[in-house]
């Protein structure tokens, strides 16, 4: 605790020296030099989650949900032409044994963007795909059993770029550079994804493409299924204050998936009900029989300030034989259901 308030006191000491140099600056100068500065932001999100096994064992945790922190910058390089960068880290705020403290990494690129070409960027962000299609699974804070999309194409080393709105179409592309270095053994691998996503009024429709062609998803270390292409469709509208959206994703011989998600919003309150549908096709089907499964989600979430807000979500899945668990002799168990209950909240700046 003395260490801190020293180095404070110093913080303090220095930022006034520096101001005081500055105060021969105008109005306007001070006002542009504090526009130049980076934006920092971040947030700790933190969960209570219950997780119960029908038939099987039941957990009940405190959990760090996605704590970030991270900075932002942009400017003009010319007339209608801004370069920008973001990086975005990692950490646990729940458990402080162990903690390393920002230990993980989420989201680093760079990029320009104009007013008549578009914008491209370089780095690591959410891909073209997902941004399009998967929006039911990452609405949802806590997403335990929701069943996500059939993409493999990951998040890392991606060239990404989206054009200008041509009367409401938006077209992007992005193509993930997997290099000699990045993967030793099936050498260079270029995969690509492509989206068209046209807005007009209350309605939106996107379709996307992603090839699936890299040998590793590049935000997870599991090896792709294949590498036949995965589809997806979107629907979206708002009417009033309900949002509804509907998802389809298919890939030959892994699975077709299902989703509809309506959102209502009151005042500070909204109210969200998702089901989606997963159906595994051909050599994905595993051994123990499973074939199907679905998942039915709901969340209330309450903004209680600009900066704050609280939610409950609870998650119904069932299928055949889908879910693993460790019964009490230490033998591999499964079930047709599973259910989970969380209630948390998020501080933001």
């Amino acid at each position: 605790m003395k260490k801190t308030l020293i180095a404070s006191a110093i913080a303090a000491i220095s930022f006034s020296g520096a101001a005081a140099a500055q105060s021969t600056l105008s109005a306007s100068e001070m006002a542009a030099k504090m526009n130049s500065m980076p934006t920092v932001y971040g947030n700790i999100q933190l969960a209570v989650t219950h997780d119960n096994f029908d038939g099987g064992p039941s957990a009940t945790e405190l959990a760090d949900n996605g704590s970030t922190l991270g900075v932002k910058h942009d400017h003009v390089i010319a007339p209608g032409i801004i370069g920008f960068f973001k990086a975005e880290l990692e950490f646990d705020a729940d458990n402080k044994a162990d903690n390393s403290g920002l230990d993980r990494f989420d989201e680093a690129y760079i990029g320009v963007r104009g007013d008549n070409f578009g914008q491209v960027w370089a780095g690591s962000d959410d891909s073209t795909y997902e941004t399009a299609i998967d929006e039911i699974s990452n609405y949802f804070e806590v997403a335990t059993l929701n069943l996500g999309g059939l993409y493999d194409t990951g998040e890392g080393d991606l060239v990404q770029y989206k054009t200008p709105s041509f009367g409401g179409l938006t077209l992007g592309a992005a193509v993930q550079f997997n290099g000699d270095g990045d993967d030793k053994v099936n050498k260079k691998s270029y995969p690509y994804q492509l989206s068209a996503v046209y807005a007009v009024d209350a309605l939106e429709l996107a379709f996307a493409v992603d090839s699936n062609d890299g040998a590793e998803s590049y935000s997870k270390t599991t090896a792709s299924i294949n590498n036949e292409n995965t589809y997806g469709l979107r629907a979206s509208g708002n009417f009033a204050n309900l949002r509804v959206t509907g998802q389809f994703q298919t890939r030959k011989d892994v699975a077709d998936i299902y989703g509809l998600m309506g959102i209502y919003s009151l005042g500070k309150n909204q109210f969200a009900l998702a089901y989606e549908y997963k159906e595994l096709d051909g050599d994905s089907k595993p051994a123990n029989g499973e074939s199907k499964r679905d998942t039915i989600t709901l969340q209330a979430l309450h903004n209680v300030s600009d900066n704050m807000y609280v939610y409950v979500e609870g998650y119904i899945g069932g299928g055949d034989d889908v879910y693993t668990y460790e019964d009490s002799q230490g033998n591999d168990a499964v079930t047709d259901e599973r259910s989970v209950a969380a209630i948390g909240a998020t501080y933001y700046f």
